[in-house]
Order: structure tokens, then C-alpha cells, then sequence
């Protein structure tokens, strides 16, 4: 069982008491997998979305190859389908992007509360692949790994190397916790800050052609190293470490 697996209460047969006390509890209803954090002015249930919604919004109309993560990808060429690893996959979100651009994307995410709700989206989407075919070809192009990123690096051979690598590490927030996504405040209380440092020179040594990092806009560089150039937005900017010409 599921709950069992991530040590968390299920629902139907938690205790009220027990319930009240716990701080997270998977909760599975019509909509899916997802988690709710407890207490007063708790947000909602977090779950992952693929086939609906923001992301089916987000893939029909935003942008497509002229958005600043596919130029910062290297997706804004023409004829250039990476294979592409998503170091810190979260609820997938940009890797599900990336695919829809025509990569081929590895997800990887290291706890595994967080790949169940990854890998329950990606499975109801798999459901709506009849009505909306395109959604079966990203799909396709998308493989997902539960472990710790530097470790999965590490036992990638020369031939194994992607074409980019992808990041963006959690990052401690400055806002008042009312102000922060819902998720964000999950996450931190789930995983906490990531170690990303170690992730972004182990990752400089494994890409071929480039290493690309998601910021805050107004954040600092990555571990003190400093991009070969970025791409800025209004809240996120995108570091790009170059280590060759793109093909």
C-alpha cells in the first residue's frame, strides 16, 4: 500500500486525533493522488496535472519554442530533439514542457512522496491520450527515475550523457509563508533546501552541450558560478552553462 510505503496516514482509516496531529496526509479521491498539508488556514491539496487545466494551457498556448525555457534549452532550433535529464523534477512541470517541445526527457526526483504524485499524474493523463493524441506522443517521450540526482549521475558512462541537463533547485523564500505557492510550502516542509551546488558541478561534468539552471530573477548565481549568459523574465530567469556549440 501506498501510505504504508511513504510511512504517511491513509484517509479511510487514519484516526480523527491521529489526523489532527499529523502534518501531511496523502489523500486519493476521484481527482487522483494528491497532498494536504493539515490545520488551520492550510492550503489545498497539492496533485500533479498534466492532461488539464494550467499545463494543458500552458502547452497549447504558451508560447511553444519561443518561450525563454526552450531558447535557454537550446529547444528554439530547428531539427534539435535533446535528450534532456530534469535534475529536479518536482511535479514535472517544465520537464512535461520540454517533452511537448520534442525532447526526450528524463525526470528525476529523490523523494518519493513527491515521484508518487508525479508518477499519478503522468498516469491520468496516460488516460486521456484518446481524446487528445498529442498528449500521447509527450508522454511517450518522458521516462521518470526516483533517486538522488548526483547519484544517478554518477553512474552515467560517457555514452549515457545527455545532450542538457535541467535544474532548478529549491530555493529558500524570502516571502512570508501566506505569499509562497502551496506547493513551495510543501516541498520545503517535505525536502527542504537542495544541496544544489554539488548537483551543478557534478551535472557540468556529464552534460554535453549544455547545463541549464532556473533562478529567481533576482537570485544569485548558482554555488558562485557564474553562466555564460541568461535569459531574464519577470520573476525567473534561466543560467545557461555552454560546453560546446549545440549541433
Amino acid at each position: 500500500m501506498l501510505s504504508r510505503e511513504l510511512s504517511l496516514p491513509l484517509l479511510s482509516v487514519a484516526p480523527t486525533l491521529a489526523m489532527e496531529q499529523e502534518c501531511l496526509m496523502l489523500v486519493v479521491d476521484d481527482g487522483g493522488l494528491s497532498l494536504q498539508q493539515l490545520g488551520k488556514k492550510a492550503p489545498g491539496p497539492v496533485r500533479c496535472e498534466f492532461a488539464l487545466g494550467a499545463a494543458r494551457h500552458r502547452r497549447l498556448y504558451g508560447g511553444g519554442r519561443g518561450q525563454d525555457i526552450a531558447k535557454a534549452t537550446g529547444l528554439d532550433r530547428s531539427g534539435f530533439y535533446p535528450k534532456l535529464l530534469d535534475l529536479t523534477a518536482g511535479l514535472g512541470r517544465d520537464g512535461f514542457i520540454l517533452a511537448s517541445l520534442g525532447a526526450q526527457v528524463t525526470m528525476i526526483e529523490r523523494n518519493p512522496i513527491i515521484y508518487a504524485l508525479l508518477a499519478d499524474g503522468l498516469s491520468r493523463a496516460g488516460d486521456e491520450v484518446e481524446e487528445d493524441p498529442p498528449l500521447a506522443e509527450i508522454l511517450q517521450r518522458i521516462n521518470t527515475v526516483c533517486q538522488d540526482s548526483v547519484d544517478y549521475l554518477k553512474t552515467l558512462t560517457d555514452q549515457q550523457c545527455p545532450d542538457v541537463i535541467y535544474l532548478d533547485p529549491m530555493f529558500p523564500s524570502r516571502e512570508k509563508s501566506s505569499k509562497v505557492k502551496k506547493e513551495m510550502q510543501i516541498f520545503h516542509q517535505l525536502v527542504g533546501v537542495d544541496d544544489a551546488g554539488e548537483l551543478l558541478s557534478v551535472a557540468l561534468g556529464k552534460a554535453r552541450y549544455r547545463v541549464v539552471v532556473k533562478r529567481p530573477v533576482h537570485a544569485p548565481v548558482l554555488n558562485g558560478c557564474e553562466p555564460g549568459y541568461s535569459l531574464k523574465g519577470k520573476s525567473t530567469r534561466f543560467d545557461v552553462y555552454p560546453l560546446q556549440k549545440l549541433p
